[in-house]
């Protein structure tokens, strides 16, 4: 009989955790899990608005419970995320101690993707320099940007290819720890800008399609690949265009004919 009793002993203990555990700690991490869904909005955007200008954008906001949990972490991210802007001749405004607003120009495509990729993609070197805590990003983004252009005299297309790694994604501590899986902490999107022809080719992931703008939501935890092609005008090929129509009016009005063109045998 006593072996009987103190063998129920540990399978009543076993018992009354399991019930403090359904009880108190699973309705805790849903609690915390869904106060802190959303934590973090980031946008990325190519706005390629003419042939030899354009800008890269990113908006950055932190939800207040974030910050609320590791303000100085927030703020050595948003700071490191200023410190590649101005080392790329861009410019950063902290909007709010939550939120960040960067911009980026650019000249031509090439310029394009060199600096997007210097962005996402900081050298080692670089950051030794501009950064005194190498762990200091809340979120692990690496994104790379390619960029196939072709001129069709009065217009130019544009074929564009972006990866983005979320599979290292999340949000760490001052120790280098993960505080939270990052699927429903993390509001990702991508947002391509261009004058004529924006269409999505190929994507894994899903998009929103607008008026001269498409905008990808990407998906923590993945690889996500976007494919797209746009046209700008091509300023150059319009005035050597119009440069030859403005001589041959120059010539009718002077000799009231259109000079002969003479084939050579």
């Amino acid at each position: 009989m006593k072996n009987k009793e103190h063998n129920l002993k540990p399978k009543s203990y076993k018992q009354i955790f399991k019930g403090l555990f359904r009880c108190f700690v699973i309705p805790l991490a849903i609690s915390l899990l869904t106060l802190l869904s959303g934590c973090v909005h980031y946008d990325v955007g190519v706005d390629f608005s003419q042939q030899h200008r354009g800008e890269i954008t990113q908006y950055i906001s932190l939800a207040e419970q974030l910050t609320n949990l590791s303000q100085t972490e927030a703020d050595k991210w948003l700071d490191s995320l200023k410190k590649r802007a101005e080392n790329l001749h861009g410019q950063a405004k902290r909007i709010s101690p939550e939120e960040i607003m960067i911009k980026i120009p650019f000249g031509n495509g090439k310029e394009l993707t060199e600096k997007f990729n210097k962005f996402f993609n900081p050298s080692p070197s670089r950051l030794a320099r501009t950064l005194k805590n190498s762990n200091s990003d809340l979120v692990d983004l690496k994104a790379k940007i390619s960029l196939k252009q072709s001129n069709w005299l009065f217009m130019e297309h544009n074929l564009l290819n972006l990866e983005v790694d979320l599979r290292a994604l999340g949000v760490l501590s001052n120790q280098g720890n993960v505080i939270f899986s990052t699927g429903s902490l993390i509001d990702l999107e991508f947002i391509l800008k261009a004058p004529l022809g924006l269409k999505n080719i190929v994507s894994n992931t899903s998009f929103e399609q607008k008026t001269n703008q498409i905008i990808w939501k990407l998906k923590p935890g993945q690889i996500n690949t976007i494919e797209s092609s746009f046209w700008v005008p091509s300023y150059l090929g319009i005035g050597t265009i119009g440069i030859i129509l403005l001589m041959l009016i120059g010539f009718y009005i002077k000799y009231r004919h259109f000079p002969k063109i003479q084939l050579v045998k």
